[in-house]
């Protein structure tokens, strides 16, 4: 019996891929594969991976809706998916995106943006509801949904709201009273600081907003200020949960060819720290704890070896220093101090030290795997 997690050409030929096929086949071989893949994914490399990806690809446009939908509901729960399947089932009719739109973390936010901006307002409802909705992603459904999804949005407590985004939806709670009741529900928005912040117009809708509590009691203020404040300090600093997402959304980029130079640029410019590094990680073919050792550790010399080795433009790195989940965000002169190093370094250079380090670290991790035989032994 062929072990299909530990063979990487174990899915090169399939006779359910060929046009003499019947669809019962096909449709058995999609639900028999994922489920394998639901085994074993913590197993797989990159490259096997990438085999899961290609025959489910394959296989999801020769199965029915019925068949599509059992699969994305296999990978909904999964923190590593194939991306391209993943993103494919996604777009695909609301009954089969369902569970990957309000479940999988392996879809990003841009995968989501674009989802939000192209497919239908059932996918839209099902987004809003997910049990994180980032700033960028609640604007896209904002400027594309319908009374349905920003509803929603609005009524979720844990998608964060941008001040413009709020602006619109403070000019719609004039109109819309389920809008109106749950903005006055979040414990997450600095009202006052709100106020002065958008138009005139909208400053006079948020009044009668809240006209029935104009003057709110300082206990209710300190309370929605400290959300406010634990929601930006926790977006500062190194979070393992949030590296585990970002890590696995990378892969998923990777899985897709989608990986590149512009990941990083549009990474660093929108504040995605742990994206940033993990991508970083990904291109390098780094064991991801180093990579983490150098944040906790605050070792910009690497950080300058390794974005050199990338030839990462300095802007892109000072912005990507900045948002890096370091253990302490680096000072300007700090980060000015680095980029000056990153200026004056080789390219060549910098390959030569990065590989040297690898040839360490290589010889390191055999020395421990042979003293752990030893001590079996």
């Amino acid at each position: 019996m062929i072990d299909a997690a530990n063979d990487p050409k174990a899915f090169d030929n399939f006779r359910a891929l060929d046009s003499d096929a019947d669809t019962g086949e096909r449709d058995q071989l999609f639900r028999n594969m994922a489920r394998l893949f639901t085994f074993v994914w913590d197993r797989c490399d990159d490259k096997q991976v990438e085999q899961y990806d290609v025959v489910l690809c394959q296989l999801a446009e020769l199965v029915e809706v019925e068949g599509r939908s059992e699969v994305a509901q296999m990978l909904a729960p999964l923190e590593r998916a194939p991306g391209t399947v993943v993103v494919k089932l996604a777009n695909d009719s609301f009954e089969v995106a369902q569970p990957l739109l309000e479940f999988s973390s392996v879809l990003s936010d841009d995968d989501l943006i674009d989802i939000v901006s192209e497919a239908s307002e059932e996918h839209r409802v099902a987004i809003a509801g997910r049990a994180r909705v980032a700033e960028r992603v609640g604007d896209a459904i904002v400027t594309h949904g319908g009374d349905k999804s920003v509803t929603r949005l609005v009524a979720n407590e844990n998608a964060e709201l941008g001040d413009a985004t709020l602006s619109t939806l403070v000019e719609k709670a004039a109109k819309d009273t389920e809008v109106a009741e749950n903005l006055r529900g979040r414990k997450d928005i600095n009202w006052k600081d709100l106020h002065g912040k958008i138009s005139v117009a909208g400053a006079k809708v948020l009044e009668q907003l809240f006209q029935t509590d104009k003057d709110l009691d300082p206990a209710t203020m300190e309370k929605v200020n400290a959300v406010v404040f634990n929601r930006m300090r926790n977006k500062a600093g190194f979070n393992s949960n949030e590296w585990r997402v970002a890590w696995n959304q990378v892969k998923a980029l990777a899985d897709r060819r989608q990986l590149n130079q512009q990941s990083l640029a549009r990474f660093s410019r929108f504040g995605y720290g742990h994206h940033f590094g993990a991508a970083m990680c990904v291109m390098l073919g780094l064991n991801q704890e180093i990579f983490v050792k150098w944040l906790a550790s605050q070792d910009y010399l690497a950080l300058s070896v390794a974005a050199k080795t990338l030839r990462l433009s300095p802007d892109v790195l000072e912005r990507g220093v900045g948002i890096l989940p370091w253990r302490d965000l680096p000072d300007a002169e700090e980060v000015k101090g680095i980029i000056s190093r990153y200026d004056i370094l080789d390219v060549a250079e910098a390959e030569e030290i990065f590989a040297l380090w690898r040839e360490h670290a290589f010889r390191r991790k055999s020395a421990v795997k042979r003293e752990k035989v030893a001590v079996n032994e």
